[in-house]
Parts: C-alpha cells; sequence; structure tokens
C-alpha cells in the first residue's frame, strides 16, 4: 500500500499542476478529477482513440456554452451527442439573445408576466420563440431535403447567423446526432411549421446507422458523458458494436441506486461490453459546471 499523497499548493501553480497533485492523492474526489484530465489527455493523445462526447443538462444557461465551443473547435472531438435542450439555448445565443443571472427564489408568476423564463437561477427570454418562429419559416426550404436528424443539425447550423455548436459541427464536418429532438424548442419549431402543411423528410432511425458505423469502425472508442440522459444512452448502445470503449470519463450527480442510465457507473458497462474490462475509467461525483472548466483547463495546458 502507497501512503496517501497530501496535496501541496505553490504560488502561480497552473491548473494542470494544481491537477496533477489531485491526482497523486489517488483517493476519493480530488483523485478522480485528477484521473479524468489525465485519461482525457491520453484519449486524445492516442491516435488511434475516436472521442464521443455527450451533454446533458442546462449547460448553456449555466455559463458552459464558451468551453463547450472551445472543445469542438479543437478537433478533438469526432462524435458528439446533445439533448435538443442544449441546442435550443445554444441557437438562442447564436440568433442574438443572451441568458440572464436571476434567482431561483424569484416569483415564477412575475417571470411568466415579464417574458422570462427560469432554469433554476438562470434566466432566458421567451422571445426567443418568436425569433426562432422566424429562422425556421425563412430558411424552412434548407431543411426539406433532410433524410436524418444530423443532416438537419448541419443544415441548422450551416444557416445560424453566428458561431454555434452546430455552425462548427458544419464547418468541421462533425457528426452530431440528438435523437431526442423533438423534446426541445427546436422541435416545436419543426412541429409549428407541419402543422401548416409544410412536409420535411427526416427518418430518426437512419442516424443510429451512422453512429454505429462509426464506433463499428473505429480502432479505439473514448466516452466522455458530462451528465446523462439519452446522450449518454445513445453512445452507450453503440459502444456494444465497438466491442467497448477503451477510455472513459463520468461526471454526474445522479446515484445509481435506482437503476437508470445517468447514474450507472461506467464500470456496469463492461457487463453489456459497452466498456473493455481494462479500460481506463473515471466516474467523477461532481456537478458537471464545476469539473468541466478544471478538466479543460488543465487538458488545454498539456495538450500542445
Amino acid at each position: 500500500m502507497k501512503p496517501i499523497h497530501h496535496i501541496k499548493i505553490s504560488k502561480r501553480m497552473s491548473v494542470s499542476q494544481l491537477l496533477k497533485e489531485m491526482e497523486s492523492t489517488n483517493v476519493i474526489g480530488s483523485g478522480r478529477l485528477g484521473r479524468a484530465v489525465s485519461i482525457f489527455e491520453q484519449m486524445i493523445n492516442d491516435r488511434d482513440c475516436t472521442i464521443f462526447l455527450g451533454i446533458a443538462g442546462a449547460m448553456v444557461p449555466s455559463g458552459m456554452r464558451e468551453i463547450m465551443l472551445d472543445m469542438l473547435e479543437s478537433e478533438h472531438i469526432d462524435v458528439f451527442v446533445t439533448t435538443g435542450a442544449n441546442l435550443t439555448h445554444d441557437l438562442a445565443e447564436a440568433l442574438g439573445f443572451s441568458h440572464y443571472q436571476g434567482d431561483e427564489n424569484a416569483d415564477d408568476a412575475k417571470l411568466n408576466k415579464k417574458g422570462l423564463v427560469r432554469m433554476y437561477d438562470s434566466y432566458m427570454p421567451a422571445k426567443v420563440y418568436e425569433k426562432m418562429e422566424d429562422f425556421f419559416e425563412k430558411n424552412w426550404k434548407e431543411f426539406e431535403n433532410c433524410n436524418n436528424i444530423k443532416e438537419f443539425l448541419w443544415t441548422i447550423g450551416k444557416l445560424t447567423p453566428k458561431r454555434s455548436l452546430l455552425k462548427i459541427c458544419h464547418e468541421k464536418k462533425i457528426p452530431v446526432f440528438c435523437p431526442a429532438i423533438s423534446d426541445s424548442g427546436i422541435g416545436l419549431m419543426v412541429w409549428g411549421r407541419l402543422a401548416k402543411g409544410k412536409k420535411i423528410n427526416v427518418n430518426a432511425f437512419e442516424d443510429m446507422k451512422e453512429i454505429l458505423d462509426i464506433a463499428w469502425t473505429c480502432k479505439k472508442a473514448g466516452v466522455i458523458y458530462l451528465g446523462g440522459g439519452v446522450p449518454k444512452n445513445y453512445i452507450q448502445q453503440s459502444m456494444q458494436f465497438s466491442k467497448g470503449a477503451y477510455y472513459g470519463i463520468q461526471i454526474t450527480t445522479d446515484r445509481e441506486e435506482y437503476g437508470g442510465s445517468s447514474g450507472a457507473k461506467l464500470k456496469e458497462g463492461i457487463s453489456w461490453g459497452k466498456l473493455k474490462e481494462k479500460a481506463r475509467y473515471v466516474d467523477v461525483i461532481c456537478d458537471v459546471t464545476i469539473a468541466l472548466p478544471i478538466i479543460w483547463a488543465a487538458v488545454k495546458e498539456r495538450i500542445k
């Protein structure tokens, strides 16, 4: 047995240096956070590794948008899976709106009258949806020939006036998947056009073929889950066709005892063939909005 290494803090130490100190404890939360950085770094440096990123939760309203944009622009992420809510909030910002600092104890009836919607202590103006209506109405012909959700999302990115998650995915040709796109503001925009008699030819099952093909043909797979939900499970089921991921990082606050995918430890995936028995992986039990900025800052410092 090795004795516990006690973290030493020096003046002007970098984020990467701090995370190396944390990793060297090799126990509890600090050790896990430090290991997440090292595993992420190893994924990037392994030229045979295809990195799948799954994102759930209120990432844009919580101030994580620039980090996600930076991760995609870095060209280290090969496959991106997210919720429709994240894409809706991101599109709102790309159309010129902002999210605002609020109060979780606010009078929600008053917020409703003021035209504000609340995500815990973050606000967004409801007028966002009017602008989105205009965006989809104006550009609908561009979407009519999209065959799957990925093409639909790339088209949104192509038409987005400002930098956005989908614009980067379109420009860099990063496969982006959103299997629950109808469960979002964007989904409501599509329904609104269909209700007016417009047509769209998006096959929701066609995307599964593409992500399974990527998983089947890649030499090695690495998975990163920020939260759980549909994005995690969508990637996890594709890992059964990759013969199991070689690397894994999960950041979640959900618990495993209830049997849901969001709280399931990565180790559970070994029983399904979703994770290799000797994979390098870590479960970081933490709020993503705390862990992600620290992890990404350290990774950026280490990767040239």
